[in-house]
């Protein structure tokens, strides 16, 4: 059963940590790597080096969007393909531990899961911007 006096403030503490978390690894990509090192490692990996710059965007707005509490259900939907992105191009061949050389495929498998809970979860406590209801959406385009 959900104890539904708490479970807003634990969507709260969900949201604001996984906000802070890719405003974290977006800091390490801008301020540490920086985003022409970025850049380089994604062409490294085969990708674009274009898209490095869509996924340190995408941290810093998701991540700022989810603390803030701004449709956090879509905002957490959209950043899973980055993680799921991370695990098939940089951490899988790593094996599962987190610790193994170059990171394994746990720590982002793990951080995905807890986006795609808590776009089930929804916004929590102190949303700024509430992910409007489908329904809400559906009326809307219809009228």
């Amino acid at each position: 059963m959900i104890d539904l006096r708490t479970a807003p403030f634990a969507a709260l503490l969900l949201r604001v940590s996984l906000g802070i978390m890719f405003l974290a690894h977006a800091s390490v990509k801008l301020f540490i790597f920086t985003p022409g090192g970025t850049a380089q490692f994604f062409g490294s990996l085969g990708l674009p080096p274009a898209l490095a710059y869509l996924v340190m965007t995408a941290e810093v707005i998701g991540g700022v969007a989810l603390i803030l509490g701004v449709w956090t259900r879509a905002v957490a939907l959209l950043l899973t393909p980055i993680l799921l992105g991370a695990i098939a191009t940089v951490h899988a061949g790593n094996g599962w531990l987190f610790t193994n050389p170059n990171g394994g495929w746990e720590y982002p498998a793990f951080w995905a899961i807890g986006l795609i809970a808590l776009a089930g979860i929804g916004d929590g406590a102190y949303a700024t911007l509430p992910t409007p209801a489908l329904g809400r959406l559906a009326r809307h385009q219809v009228a």
